[in-house]
């Protein structure tokens, strides 16, 4: 019975994590955006990193299908 209530603990942990990234994923487009827009390119570059590590993280936990 432990082993259950771990696993589902596990499962919803996993699960607000998922929807952070993606709160994060909109913040850091949006922030992506601006930098776009203001020709910031120090910015850009930061944002398209962070991106990335966003992305690679979603795939970790198959947050995609």
């Amino acid at each position: 019975m432990k082993q259950v209530v771990h696993i589902i603990r596990k499962n919803e942990i996993e699960k607000e994590y998922v929807e952070m990234l993606h709160l994060e994923l909109d913040y850091e487009l949006a922030t992506l955006h601006d930098a776009v827009v203001g020709k910031d390119d120090k910015q850009v570059e930061k944002s398209k990193t962070r991106l990335t590590e966003i992305h690679s993280e979603l795939e970790t936990f198959n947050a995609f299908a």
